[in-house]
């Protein structure tokens, strides 16, 4: 019998608990961006389904989106929209009963303000729970030189390990762009900084490991969104590199770095489980989540097309309520949504192995 957990959202020693269980086992979690409540319980509803626990994330539009675009103070909104969702998340999780590590995608340079916000209200909310609000944040701070990268991480996690909380780091740059973070990938560029050098995960390790814990989203030439077939190079064996660098150095059990897996959409699914054999316990999805979730609105209205244009029909007075009726489209993106992770828990390995119990 392998570790339990209580259901619910994991943090501290709990989410320490399961990305051990996920590297020993050799299987890794979806991390799902969610951009609202129908994603978000779309998430939860995949995760149950299929016995497995799960990422919930959200980018820094993502919770603004979640707070409402009209809000005027689009910054406020960034920070009351995610903790917004991790208090929706925090009540449902453990009615759906499976674990849920909740965590915030790529901040870099100019978000670290809004990082440093939302640990504003965790630490409120560890006051008053005894948890962390969020299990982890991401800085992605791989634009700046890596001096400065690691030292603002290690003085962040150094806020974070105070209430359990563990901090997502990105060394090398993964291409393409994510809510406004990063850039278009040129897809006939050669660019070496798409490829991590084992040595500064290295000393990423020997910097952060005192403080706290930390992960590592190792760039091996992963790309965020889909591409054409052979115009991403993904090198896995990169991320076998990087772990027994650190574990020659110090003297340290096999795959001692937690590992980040970005730009997980569209990915060969052979090359996915090289990168969960070298130690991934995590991998970002978006792109094909997204898609499926529209793929489903767009079916629907396809399919009533009368129902998105009048109330009654105008040659036979046919209602239209139930079909126009929001509810009846988003549910139908829920369920096509819910459907894609089915893949993708059977793709890293974690269906039918949630700890929860």
């Amino acid at each position: 019998m392998g570790a339990a957990l209580k259901p619910g959202v994991v943090t501290g020693q709990d989410y320490e608990t399961l990305v051990t269980a996920c590297k020993e086992g050799g299987y890794a979690l979806p991390a799902v961006n969610v951009t609202g409540t129908n994603t978000v319980n779309s998430v939860l509803e995949a995760a149950a389904n299929n016995k497995a626990d799960v990422i919930i994330q959200l980018s820094n539009g993502g919770a603004q989106f979640f707070a409402g675009q009209g809000m005027p103070d689009g910054n406020a909104a960034k920070v009351l929209g995610a903790v917004s969702a991790a208090r929706h998340v925090h009540l449902l999780a453990e009615h759906y009963g499976i674990c849920v590590v909740l965590h915030t995608d790529h901040a870099n340079k100019k978000l670290i303000p809004w990082v440093e916000a939302m640990l504003d209200h965790g630490e409120a909310f560890y006051k008053e729970t005894g948890k962390a609000l969020y299990s982890s944040h991401m800085l992605d701070l791989s634009e700046e030189p890596i001096e400065w990268n690691l030292s603002e991480c290690a003085r962040v996690l150094e806020r974070m390990s105070k209430i359990g909380m563990s901090l997502e780091i990105e060394l090398g740059v993964t291409g393409g762009e994510e809510d406004g973070i990063g850039g278009e990938f040129d897809e006939s560029a050669d660019n070496s900084k798409l490829y991590t050098q084992p040595e500064d995960v290295l000393q990423a390790y020997d910097k952060l490991t005192p403080i706290g814990s930390f992960s590592v989203a190792a760039s091996f030439g992963n790309v965020h969104g889909v591409y054409k077939p052979g115009n991403v190079k993904l090198r896995p064996e990169i991320l076998k590199n990087s772990q027994d660098l650190v574990a020659r150095q110090h003297n340290a059990g096999p795959n001692p770095l937690h590992l980040v897996f970005h730009g997980g959409s569209g990915s060969d699914k052979g090359q996915i489980r090289d990168a969960v054999s070298f130690g991934v316990f995590k991998m970002n999805i978006d792109t094909d989540t997204q898609f499926a979730f529209s793929e489903a609105v767009g079916k629907f209205v396809n399919e009533n097309p009368k129902a998105f244009l009048y109330q009654i029909d105008p040659d036979d007075g046919t209602p239209y309520k139930k079909l126009y009726d929001p509810r009846k489209l988003l549910r139908a993106a829920e369920v096509s949504m819910a459907e894609r992770l089915d893949e993708a828990f059977v793709d890293l390995g974690s269906k039918g192995r949630s700890l929860a119990q």
